[in-house]
């Protein structure tokens, strides 16, 4: 696991109020709570789009950045989201899980919704693997 991932806790994933539930090591799969706010809401009363992306985003980070080495760092290259329900306002489960990986890059597939299950939302994400020192 990489020592760093936990070392300093971006202010996104704050504004987030994430929370990773578990995560597991050999297959790169995480769990992740967030707090949507009620600042988040959008004009129907439900999570904005965006912020539902950023949550996934985040997810997709946090599975890759289980088992990466010290020495790497991932970026985020694509991340294509589908909507399926509104998100409620409170608080969000999603699950993020690594499907591809080679040196260069990984493909992580996550999914948010509500702590009972109800799914409002999935991502594909593609992100590219870097050197942490010379990029």
């Amino acid at each position: 696991m990489n020592p760093n991932a936990n070392h300093v806790v971006p202010p996104i994933a704050k504004l987030l109020g994430r929370e990773v539930l578990s995560r597991d090591n050999e297959s790169g799969e995480v769990r992740v709570r967030f707090l949507a706010r009620d600042d988040f809401a959008n004009r129907h009363g439900t999570v904005q789009g965006g912020v539902l992306t950023a949550m996934l985003d985040s997810a997709c980070g946090n599975a890759l950045n289980t088992g990466l080495a010290p020495e790497l760092k991932a970026v985020t290259t694509r991340l294509d989201t589908v909507f399926l329900r509104p998100a409620p306002i409170g608080p969000l489960v999603a699950s993020a899980r690594i499907t591809r990986r080679d040196p260069r890059s990984a493909d992580i597939e996550a999914e948010i919704g509500t702590e009972d299950g109800q799914i409002c939302a999935k991502a594909v994400a593609t992100m590219r693997l870097l050197d942490r020192e010379t990029s």
